[in-house]
């Protein structure tokens, strides 16, 4: 499967902390994440992740670009709700993309374990063959 991992500065330690805890199921997949996120989970966890711009620079929307081509199957975006962010248009574009596209997104550590749980299970088995019927290989 394919992961966007995102998190707002004030989220980036819960998403460091969730991916080090999970990184055993994480490592088995495609990881991809945006700018400064993508390297302090790298950093802390050894994952393999491919990195985007920063989010206020466009990695949202690089994101969202996945989303809408069906290259994307989670989006794990540790969202700070208590904190105006400057690009909330972007963040309001990519969770609306993964509501048209069908693409499960967790806001926050209670749903994301809730994912990361059902992916081990295999409960996302069926990203993969819509990818497959649309001749997109995982």
């Amino acid at each position: 499967m394919r992961i966007a991992l995102v998190a707002h500065d004030n989220k980036k330690q819960e998403m460091i902390n969730f991916t080090v805890a999970y990184e055993p199921i994480l490592k088995k997949h495609e990881l991809f994440a945006t700018g400064t996120t993508g390297q302090k989970i790298m950093d802390a966890s050894g994952l393999n992740i491919y990195r985007f711009q920063s989010g206020p620079l466009g990695g949202d929307q690089q994101i969202g670009a996945l989303i809408a081509q069906n290259e994307m199957d989670l989006v794990l975006f540790f969202r700070d709700p208590l904190t105006a962010q400057a690009h909330e248009p972007d963040i309001s574009a990519l969770i609306r993309l993964c509501d048209v596209y069908q693409i499960p997104v967790a806001t926050n550590v209670a749903s994301g374990e809730l994912f990361i749980r059902a992916m081990e299970r295999g409960d996302f088995n069926w990203r993969t063959i819509i990818r497959e019927r649309e001749g997109q290989s995982s």
